[in-house]
């Protein structure tokens, strides 16, 4: 068949085994062409660019799949929906190119500074993370188990770390791969497959999870590792729903069997070179990676081999009641980290949140984002990215600093990562 190259199509698509429905891809997207239901994430063949700002920050691979298909016969959306795999090739004699990855992430501007109405700069948030690590991070291990392949591992241990009895109950929970390695660094993430099927009688789709734990495990030495997880009991609207995987895990006593995929991500990696700043920024259960960072500089401290820089936590919640780890991290020397609590919900007390703590801080952070040596890790819910950011750009450019070229250094050099939901 002689079919003209201009009716071929490069159809980007995501590959429904491998996502773990983690919202980066959509996120990233500039031109609005990554879509979702309940099942899949999918792409837009009327809407996509093949621009690739979606396929650095994906921490499966999912997103960079390319499908030859006439133009005439690309796939739907309602196509792409159904899918519980990716489907074979069409057949054709001539295929353009497969589109690459450049060299840089740099899709589109870091951050406009443009002033609105109000005055207030307008951030594209989604394109200001960086997709690349810090210089000095370790090598992490990326998809070792799949959905084909899944690992088991067994609960050692589940406890409540929040005050019982509050609302946002939070547990940390330990599993144990027994014999066999699973290799994850602090900032990494894993799957996690509930069982039973969904609405559609199909199999969970897994569930990703933030590691709690340092590189050597949650006990050193062994096989094993740790979460923060959050029992989910109403959405973001406040509707009552039963949030399928949280509550499974939270529900798991110590012997239960869990499987696993993973591990994922290559770029929210702590630096690991001496006279390094951490500056670390979450809410709730975003804490997660912020403790695998900060337990490993402990235990780094500990073994008098290591010289860290500068710590600083900045923890939000909306009580202390709620707030997961508040007493281990009270017994924290001060000298080792420096860290602000943020409460918006204090009966009798004003709405404080992680960007009014910043800015209570902005003297040390100013002089932090000076130093070349400072990174910046985000992790908590989607809302918290603007005021975080906003709050960056004001002690900036508060400290005399360029904020455009100082953002555009951070994420280039892997030193401003964000890892919201």
């Amino acid at each position: 068949m002689s079919t003209d190259t201009a009716e071929l199509l490069q159809q980007h698509v995501i590959d429904p085994e491998v996502c773990i429905r983690c919202n980066t891809c959509e996120a990233a997207c500039p031109v609005g062409a990554v879509t979702h239901d309940s099942r899949n994430y999918v792409v837009d063949p009327d809407k996509c660019n093949h621009c690739m700002a979606c396929v650095p920050p994906c921490p499966t691979g999912s997103i960079d799949h390319w499908l030859p298909v006439l133009r005439s016969k690309a796939y739907t959306l309602e196509e792409q929906l159904s899918w519980d795999e990716l489907p074979t090739a069409q057949s054709l004699d001539a295929l353009p190119p497969t589109p690459q990855v450049s060299g840089s992430t740099a899709f589109e501007p870091l951050a406009t500074s443009v002033p609105a109405a109000a005055g207030v700069p307008v951030f594209n948030t989604a394109a200001m993370g960086a997709s690349v690590p810090p210089w000095s991070a370790a090598h992490p291990y990326m998809n070792l188990h799949g959905p084909k392949s899944l690992a088991t591992a067994t609960v050692v241990g589940n406890m409540q770390v929040n005050e019982a009895g509050t609302d946002n109950e939070t547990h940390h929970i330990v599993l144990d791969f027994g014999s066999m390695p699973f290799p994850v660094l602090e900032g990494q993430s894993i799957g996690i497959v509930p069982p039973g099927v969904d609405a559609y009688g199909k199999p969970h789709h897994a569930r990703q999870y933030s590691v709690a734990s340092p590189r050597n495990g949650e006990r050193p030495g062994y096989h094993n590792l740790s979460l923060t997880i959050k029992r989910v009991v109403q959405d973001h609207q406040g509707k009552a729903v039963c949030g399928v995987a949280s509550n499974y895990l939270c529900d798991l006593k110590t012997g239960d069997s869990v499987q696993v995929i993973g591990p994922f991500g290559s770029s929210f990696l702590m630096p690991n070179h001496p006279g390094s700043h951490i500056v670390m920024i979450c809410t709730g259960t975003g804490s997660a990676p912020m403790r695998g960072m900060t337990e490993w500089r402990r235990r780094l401290k500990a073994s008098g081999k290591f010289e860290g820089g500068k710590l600083m936590l900045f923890f939000g919640a909306r009580t202390q009641q709620e707030l997961p780890y508040f007493g281990p991290l009270q017994k924290l020397p001060k000298d080792f980290i420096d860290i602000h609590f943020a409460f918006s919900r204090t009966p009798g007390q004003p709405k404080r949140y992680v960007q009014d703590a910043m800015r209570d801080a902005s003297a040390e952070l100013a002089v932090l984002l000076q130093d070349p040596q400072t990174h910046v890790y985000v992790c908590g819910l989607k809302s918290m990215e603007k005021g975080v950011l906003q709050a960056l750009h004001d002690i900036a450019i508060g400290a005399g600093l360029d904020w455009a070229a100082l953002a555009s250094t951070l994420k280039q050099e892997g030193r401003l990562q964000l890892e919201t939901y």
